[in-house]
């Protein structure tokens, strides 16, 4: 078995795109938290074209019955509240669903796969974060 891993939405995204190897993550866990599973839709519900929406929902169709939706439940609350405790001290504001996704890595021993420099997402205690 190969490493755990929580994808954020910009990998969804990069998969939806065909801008992602694929291959890369073949021997890996892979999970996405279900607010993940939130954004990606959201991006459907915006999408320019009735097909690209029905592109998009293919997508999710596929992402979803390959990779672990992971549920928020009274745990990922626990460290969610820690992780946001942190930011608060530290004075470094974090996007709030990138909080939870933390929160769920953190719960569950998964490394972050993201390409979103700017979540800093390593920075957080108890996260481990990695480009695709």
């Amino acid at each position: 078995m190969g490493r755990r891993l929580i994808l954020d939405t910009n990998v969804l995204i990069a998969y939806e795109r065909g801008k992602i190897d694929r291959a890369a993550f073949d021997d890996d866990e892979l999970a996405v938290a279900a607010v993940t599973i939130a954004e990606y839709r959201v991006g459907i519900e915006l999408a320019d074209t009735a097909a690209r929406a029905a592109d998009r929902a293919r997508a999710l169709a596929a992402i979803v019955s390959s990779v672990d939706v992971l549920e928020y439940t009274e745990a990922t609350a626990a460290h969610h509240a820690r992780l946001i405790a942190h930011v608060r001290r530290s004075g470094t504001p974090r996007g709030a669903h990138d909080l939870i996704i933390a929160a769920h890595a953190s719960e569950t021993g998964r490394t972050v796969i993201t390409s979103d420099a700017q979540a800093r997402f390593g920075d957080l205690p108890s996260v481990l974060a990695a480009q695709p």
